[in-house]
């Protein structure tokens, strides 16, 4: 209740030294916090799939081999990642009866009681969503569209040093990778600790046992809802989740010659936290939209916890690795890399 009511405090001062003002500002005020209410609603339903899946993406391939490597030995590799997009997390649904604001029409500008629309992961689909701020001021939005791909490809970059004892340090990073109508980052760092070293009948049977400790951020941005009003464009048109990540993963692993067969068990916690970035707009002389439904969208900020299983190959050429896996839980990841040991 004190968050609201400051809210429309903060709403009520923007007005009154805007030099600008509302036909009906108390009617208007009450329409623009409904309308705030739904654009919350509907930015976790349209987002949070693909943050999830963000997850996945970033928990696959930290570890190349679990087996001891000499001291101060360096890998280096390049990796593509494939994230297959399920049908579930591609679409969800919208009623009338969700919304405070907004009412639903069709492409051809009928009304409507529910609709299938695309989340961030979805398709092209759209539909309208409709209110009226005041009785000359109607916002009307097309649903925001999906990136419309039934799997999504990255590369990314990964290095290893080992270091006393059995330890090594692990890191990854993906340059801002453009997908259709969003974007899509991944950087972190780990550090692995090999324990089969401990235990000699394992070593001498070529059978290999690591943990590993990881953390990393994930960056995951789409084109959103913007529409003009008689007070200017809105500004709400990317929104951003951001991501942290905090990885625990046990893998053991079998030697065959030049083939390394390895399982993986990963647990990780995800701090999930989502924001407006795009340019700010013309309402905000008025209203601080921007900043409000910043501030709204905190109360959709979540953690998660997450179990997942890797199954990985690994066969050597010379000082070249070509190594593929697996990693399925609510999602499937695939990854596949060229590494080079020195």
């Amino acid at each position: 209740m004190h968050n609201n009511f400051s809210k429309y405090i903060k709403i009520g001062i923007c007005l009154i030294f805007s030099g600008k003002s509302f036909s009906q500002s108390p009617q208007t005020l009450s329409q623009i916090s409904l309308f705030l209410n739904d654009a919350t609603l509907y930015s976790e339903k349209y987002i949070t799939p693909a943050t999830d899946a963000a997850v996945y993406q970033s928990s696959a391939g930290w570890m190349s081999s679990p087996k001891k490597r000499k001291l101060f030995a360096v890998t280096l590799g390049v990796h593509g990642n494939v994230f297959w997009v399920p049908k579930s997390d591609r679409s969800f649904e919208i009623k009338n009866s969700d919304f405070s604001f907004f009412t639903i029409q069709n492409a051809n500008s009928e009304p409507v009681s529910s609709a299938t629309v695309p989340t961030a992961l979805g398709n092209d689909n759209q539909y309208y969503l409709v209110g009226q701020l005041d009785t000359n001021n109607q916002i009307r939005m097309e649903t925001p569209k999906g990136v419309s791909q039934e799997s999504i490809f990255y590369p990314y970059v990964q290095g290893s040093i080992s270091l006393w004892k059995g330890f090594e340090v692990v890191g990854k990073y993906s340059s801002k990778v453009k997908l259709k109508r969003g974007d899509y980052q991944v950087y972190g760092f780990g550090l692995k600790h090999n324990f089969s070293q401990y235990i000699s009948s394992l070593t001498k049977n070529k059978i290999n046992l690591a943990a590993l400790f990881a953390f990393s951020k994930e960056d995951i941005s789409f084109d959103f809802l913007d529409t003009y009003t008689t007070y200017g464009n809105l500004g709400i048109n990317k929104i951003t989740g951001k991501v942290q990540t905090y990885q625990f993963q046990i893998s053991a692993s079998k030697e065959w010659k030049k083939f390394e067969l390895m399982l993986s068990s990963i647990t990780n916690q995800s701090d999930f936290k989502y924001f407006l970035t795009g340019e700010k707009g013309q309402i905000e002389d008025i209203i601080p939209v921007q900043y409000i439904l910043n501030e709204k969208l905190k109360d959709i900020y979540k953690t998660k916890i997450n179990s997942i299983c890797e199954i990985s190959g690994r066969y050597q050429f010379n000082k070249f690795y070509v190594q593929s896996s697996v990693a399925f839980g609510k999602f499937v990841n695939t990854n596949l890399s060229v590494q080079y040991e020195f």
